[in-house]
């Protein structure tokens, strides 16, 4: 199965590049994954919310592969633990399902039309993320979810 992960803007700080590269790493021994970065809105001093949000959520949808099984993050989404989460990805592998695109918004979050196509809108906390933290938790919450399916050690 394939994982394609779409994200608004790029990392910034060393220790989530480093994070996220090394769960990324972990992650290709298990399925196939891409990571789309999406060039983040310049904003000025008033920055118009609703205009940003159109603005990259159009470019979200647009770069959804044909057939995918959309999981859109957001802080308003379903709270599921990291076993619901592994049951979910190895039901879908059963299933033959060819691909998860998993959407994670920028500083203002979700449009509401990427909210609306996704097949399942999920919080990965009640906690505020940025967005560029949201990216290095779900990178390891997956990759905790391939080893819970091959019943490997690294969750406890």
């Amino acid at each position: 199965m394939k994982l394609h992960i779409l994200c608004v803007g790029r990392l910034s700080e060393a220790y989530l590049k480093d994070g996220c590269a090394e769960f990324a790493q972990r992650l290709k021994h298990y399925l196939t994954l891409t990571i789309d970065e999406l060039k983040e809105h310049k904003t000025g001093k008033k920055p118009d919310i609703p205009r940003i949000l159109e603005n990259e959520g159009s470019r979200q949808l647009q770069r959804i592969p044909d057939g995918a099984y959309v999981i859109a993050l957001d802080e308003r989404g379903a709270s599921i633990d990291t076993r619901q989460l592994a049951e979910r990805l190895d039901r879908h592998m059963l299933e033959g399902r060819n691909c998860w695109a998993i959407i994670i918004g920028g500083p203002y979050g979700l449009s509401d039309k990427v909210r609306q196509r996704a097949d399942l809108v999920l919080s990965l906390s009640k906690l505020t993320l940025t967005h560029q933290m949201a990216r290095l938790l779900l990178l390891e919450q997956l990759y905790r979810s391939c080893t819970i399916i091959r019943n490997e050690p690294y969750h406890h």
